[in-house]
């Protein structure tokens, strides 16, 4: 891919929570939010399904993926590589 195509496109690294489907697996993107009020921070989780073509991904992987036009009903998103 060429760096125009790539600009515009999301990457988030995330944990596999879940590799049970066929070239799918779950990710779980987590990031620290600040309490509008009480200004501390707290964990907020996000969980992606993304393609994993080769079925190499396992559970405790982390990984990176990156938004991808609808392959299915819930995936848009594609696994790029493992950490």
């Amino acid at each position: 891919m060429t760096n125009k195509e790539n600009k515009n496109k999301r990457r988030l690294e995330g944990i596999v929570i879940s590799d049970k489907m066929d070239k799918t697996v779950v990710v779980e993107v987590s990031r620290q939010k600040k309490h509008k009020k009480y200004l501390k921070y707290h964990k907020v989780s996000r969980r992606f399904k993304a393609h994993d073509e080769n079925n190499d991904c396992r559970i405790g992987d982390n990984v990176v993926i990156e938004e991808v036009r609808p392959l299915s009903k819930d995936k848009r998103w594609c696994v790029v590589n493992k950490i």
